[in-house]
């Protein structure tokens, strides 16, 4: 039997809308078959909607991830998705945390729990049956905040009012809540800037500030997640009203610069800003002209492709700069040597940076978008047979010196020019 003190003082239905909404959501993602495995797998077990996905819902924004909270412990979530024939694996089951997998949809599954110590990096876990100690244990109001696939919440600090009202407020003393885990810090900053309608509380910024050092204990992963959460144009943008989330933010990430392209964008940089992925908006701020690129690449443990990616353009604006070197010409050897991505974001790059308006270069990044990579014409079986040149370093050397004429000729080459080539 579900807690009484639970149901009669800390559920309440909400409105209709918000309902109505959580049903959508239940309805159209297999959720629902979560819900149930769950729900019936004793007769007081239970699970409920947490954390992001009922923030986004209330605030009426996309929700892309589905987070679930549950008052049975991490093996029984293992024993009754398997029953179920529901895929999972144990993401972090140390701390209680299983990922259900339906029809490539990921479901988060945590069991209630309690931090039994903290050193403000990691926390040791108590698994509880209690929704109000769970509540007890999470950051921010906003984040406390649980809901039944009915839309009935369960909201022990008014998380939905400080919502509405855009009160970033942590839960219980922030000193304390920060020295548990000094991420907060940056999560304190993303929340704010996504949602706060007031003024930063100076004692609280106090305490952020007096904490800042401890970010150092965090490990780069962790801050490079939650930076990604922050690098956002949305977010961004609103940095050039709030200079105290832009301070905090600059002594984390020293590394990031050139946040004034954020604040007051011409329409046509705004267009590209609104599009960027991650990886092209972090470019635009740790490119310089110095080595802070490879100081954050360094720093920073992100993918050998997104790494190749910012080194792109970082090696290509290196390099002096005019009008002529973004020719048609030029862009294809980049397009075809390092493909489609390069040369729209070495031509989005300059868009966003130059101080006029470049139509020659908009047209021509839209050009490149519906381009396809062309194939070299000339293989090396044409060689072999025609040309009557033998395998070995010879025939590389000579497809190479075609291949680079082929392409510095706009991927145009004459038999007459491959003769040359080959007798040459």
């Amino acid at each position: 039997m579900k807690n009484f003190f639970d149901k009669i003082f800390f559920r309440s239905n909400n409105l209709d809308t918000f309902s109505r909404d959580i049903k959508k959501l239940t309805i159209n993602t297999p959720v629902i078959k979560i819900f149930e495995t769950i729900n019936n797998y004793s007769s007081d077990s239970e699970i409920r909607y947490v954390g992001g996905c009922i923030r986004k819902i209330i605030n009426k924004e996309n929700v892309d991830d589905i987070d679930l909270a549950t008052n049975i412990e991490p093996k029984q979530v293992c024993e009754a998705l398997r029953k179920s024939n529901i895929d999972f694996y144990e993401t972090g089951i140390e701390h209680g945390t299983v990922t259900a997998v339906i029809n490539k949809y990921k479901f988060e599954i945590t069991s209630l729990r309690e931090d039994i110590s903290t050193d403000g990096r990691h926390a040791m876990v108590k698994f509880s049956k209690s929704w109000k100690d769970d509540a007890s244990r999470r950051d921010f109001t906003i984040n406390s905040i649980y809901s039944d696939c009915e839309g009935n919440l369960f909201d022990p600090y008014n998380g939905m009012n400080d919502l509405k009202n855009g009160n970033i407020k942590f839960i219980g003393n922030a000193d304390i809540r920060i020295q548990e885990d000094y991420l907060r810090i940056l999560r304190y900053i993303r929340f704010y800037l996504g949602y706060s309608k007031t003024k930063h509380n100076s004692e609280t910024i106090s305490i952020l500030k007096k904490n800042i050092d401890g970010i150092s204990k965090l490990s780069k992963e962790r801050l490079l997640i939650e930076l990604k959460k922050i690098i956002t144009f949305d977010l961004l943008k609103k940095l050039s009203k709030d200079k105290i989330s832009l301070e905090l933010l600059t002594l984390i990430f020293s590394e990031l610069k050139n946040f004034s392209i954020f604040f007051n964008p011409k329409s046509h940089v705004q267009t590209i800003l609104k599009e960027a992925d991650f990886i092209f908006l972090l470019s635009l701020m740790i490119i310089d002209g110095t080595d802070n690129v490879d100081y954050f690449l360094y720093k920073f443990n992100i993918s050998k492709n997104d790494k190749k990616r910012i080194k792109i353009i970082d090696d290509f604006y290196k390099n002096k700069i005019n009008s002529k070197i973004f020719l048609p010409e030029n862009m294809n050897k980049i397009f075809y040597y390092n493909g489609k991505q390069a040369v729209i974001d070495i031509l989005n790059f300059r868009i966003i940076k130059s101080k006029k308006l470049e139509l020659n270069l908009i047209e021509l990044c839209k050009i490149f978008k519906n381009k396809l990579i062309p194939e070299m014409p000339i293989k090396a079986n044409i060689l072999m047979v025609k040309y009557k040149i033998p395998e070995g370093k010879m025939l590389g050397k000579k497809l190479k010196i075609i291949e680079r004429e082929w392409v510095n000729n706009n991927f145009k080459i004459s038999d007459k020019e491959v003769e040359n080539i080959v007798k040459d």
